[in-house]
């Protein structure tokens, strides 16, 4: 048994004083194979904490469907920090941001039309309690009152950036309470009057969120807050990437001076990150400060941290050492083994599988009078087909979709005319019917549900409705192209390279290790190996490669996926073993 809570300015664990130096880690962006080197890593850079996000997507990703294994296997990761000695910081949903997929909520809710999301709004907390019933007794066996690693957990996360309900807040505090959640409960938010009063709880411990100026950040949480210990719950040490930017990185030096500066304070901290990870699969979120503003987050999260994409310590993991070795015993370096990093070179890829001839194959067909959204029809992450029969003769008029979220391909009879994406500006594209009239196809991608600020209600697909001139469009076919199931694809010899069709190909290994998948030459898709869903690519950048990590390869052949959507110079990919995420 163990006791974490707080005396005065300081932390105790039972009884004694201790500083908290954590890093986050997220289970769920790192292949299970991996984690206890991550967490070996962690240990080595002198840091005494683990913190990881729950996202409850992952864990509940259809209703009442619950899910705790693979990346998901949130015990097993809790219990190899335990054994190496680590304590654990958890924060779970319901809502996490996290740069994930609509902030962990899960996209199910959206099928409620009227849904009202963090807050006292009864179905919502329906739903709340229901994963908690689910979530919570898996952690209680893990908390330091019961003999586990698990020090505090968190209500909620940065609240005050969304809303003022403190009944809600309450509500989550009391849900924690009620299921046997007895450690330290904790807010965290940004270092200003209007998150600080919009996301505490009273009596409960408030923690800022800051990447510089912790003197003024602290200095602020003492505005409302005396008598308890300073904790900087996320240290922004790096950044994340959208597409089309530049990649993030911050100066190694500056990164471990601003935590020599929160040391000092006698602060304990949290890195935010100590090992990013991937975005693997459909999971990347997106923000959009302003409605208008859509920005996707990349496949990569690599964030400039301590550990790169691939788990390799970085110059900021031996900055930020030195500075941690001047204020604590930390011992000798001891890292575990490098895993090793191959180039296995070109492969071809021989199959080709065109997406029109296979919708049939890829899903059941919903008919509908108007282009449903994706949660409408059951979908959460993908992309979505919609199919319609246009009379003519038609002169050529404008092609307005209301609203398309998030990027839309047009073809009028099989050709392709344009793309249509969220965009400040709307945009269109416009055609001509002839006389015996035309088929529409639209096909949508949902590049990510927005995970931060106010508009979280993100739907996807075409939300509202389609318009050729100012007639609106009616009866459509709809095909959910949720990429789960891929087995019943027929492929054929490559031959057109510039419709939307998967790509299938064999890589031969003889020596396992880890790799970098660069897409040079490819426009934008998605890419399975071995039937694990890697992420998004797009030529756009910044990065050029996926990670893949060893244990999704094995010794002999492995299948490589490639759904294209617009096209490609030549039909093969390259592995590397270097990452390309941009200047």
């Amino acid at each position: 048994m163990g006791t974490f809570s707080m005396s005065g300015n300081e932390f105790t664990y039972n009884g004694e004083p201790i500083r908290i130096v954590s890093g986050a880690i997220h289970y769920f962006r790192v292949v299970p194979e991996y984690w206890e080197d991550r967490l070996l890593k962690l240990k080595a850079c002198g840091f005494n904490t683990v913190e990881t996000y729950i996202p409850w997507n992952l864990h509940e990703p259809k209703q009442g469907q619950f899910c705790f294994d693979g990346l998901a296997d949130m015990e097993k990761f809790i219990g190899i920090a335990a054994r190496l000695g680590l304590f654990v910081i958890v924060r779970p949903s319901p809502y996490i941001c996290a740069e994930w997929e609509f902030g962990g909520l899960p996209a199910w809710l959206l099928a409620d039309s009227d849904m009202q999301l963090r807050c006292s709004y009864k179905p919502y907390l329906e739903k709340v309690d229901a994963y908690f019933d689910e979530l919570l007794p898996r952690l209680v066996p893990f908390l330091c009152t019961n003999g586990g690693p698990v020090i505090a957990m968190q209500i909620e996360n940065e609240y005050g950036s969304y809303g003022n309900d403190r009944n809600y807040l309450v509500y989550l505090h009391d849900a924690m309470r009620q299921r046997g959640i007895d450690v330290l409960l904790f807010t965290s938010d940004g270092p200003t009057d209007a998150l600080l009063q919009g996301g505490s709880v009273p009596g409960v411990l408030a923690t800022v969120n800051f990447g510089s100026g912790p003197d003024a950040a602290f200095a602020k949480l003492l505005e409302y807050q005396q008598g308890h210990p300073l904790m900087c719950m996320e240290y922004w040490n790096g950044w994340f990437d959208h597409w089309g930017e530049q990649h993030h990185t911050r100066d190694a030096a500056d990164a471990a001076a601003v935590f020599g500066e929160m040391l000092k304070a006698n602060a304990s901290v949290n890195f935010y990150l100590f090992h990013g990870g991937t975005n693997f699969g459909f999971y990347n979120g997106a923000n959009a400060q302003l409605r208008d503003q859509y920005e996707p987050t990349t496949t990569s999260y690599d964030y400039d941290a301590l550990l790169d994409e691939a788990g390799r310590p970085t110059d900021k993991f031996y900055a930020v050492r030195e500075v941690l070795a001047s204020y604590m015993e930390i011992g000798e370096l001891k890292l575990p083994e490098p895993v090793p990093v191959n180039a296995y070179g070109r492969v071809a890829m021989t199959g080709q599988a065109a997406l029109f001839e296979h919708l049939d194959v890829l899903s059941a067909a919903v008919s509908s009078p108007s282009p449903l959204p994706m949660e409408k029809v059951g979908q959460s992450y993908g992309f979505i087909a919609y199919t319609t029969q246009i009379s003519g003769p038609r002169p050529k008029e404008q092609l307005h979709l209301q609203e398309v979220r998030d990027r839309a391909l047009i073809y009028v009879n099989g050709e392709f005319i344009g793309v249509i994406e969220r965009s400040a500006e709307e945009q269109t594209v416009s055609f001509e019917v002839p006389a015996g009239g035309a088929e529409l196809r639209i096909v949508v991608e949902n590049m990510g549900r927005i995970n931060y600020g106010p508009y979280l209600k993100d739907r996807k697909g075409i939300t509202e409705g389609v318009r050729l001139g100012f007639q609106f469009l009616f009866d459509w076919v709809i095909h959910p192209l949720q990429m789960e199931e891929l087995s019943s694809l027929a492929y054929k010899a490559v031959s057109e390279t510039n419709r939307p069709a998967f790509y299938r190909g064999s890589l031969c290994v003889d020596e396992l290790g880890d790799t970098f998948l660069a897409m040079g030459g490819w426009t934008k898709g998605i890419v399975f190996v071995n039937g694990f869903h890697l992420g998004r690519y797009w030529n756009k950048g910044p990065g050029q490669t996926l990670y893949v990590p060893a244990p999704l390869l094995r010794l002999g052949e492995n299948e490589i996926i490639v759904f294209e959507l617009q096209g490609t110079e030549e039909a093969a990919v390259a592995f590397t073993d270097m990452p390309m995420l941009g200047s």
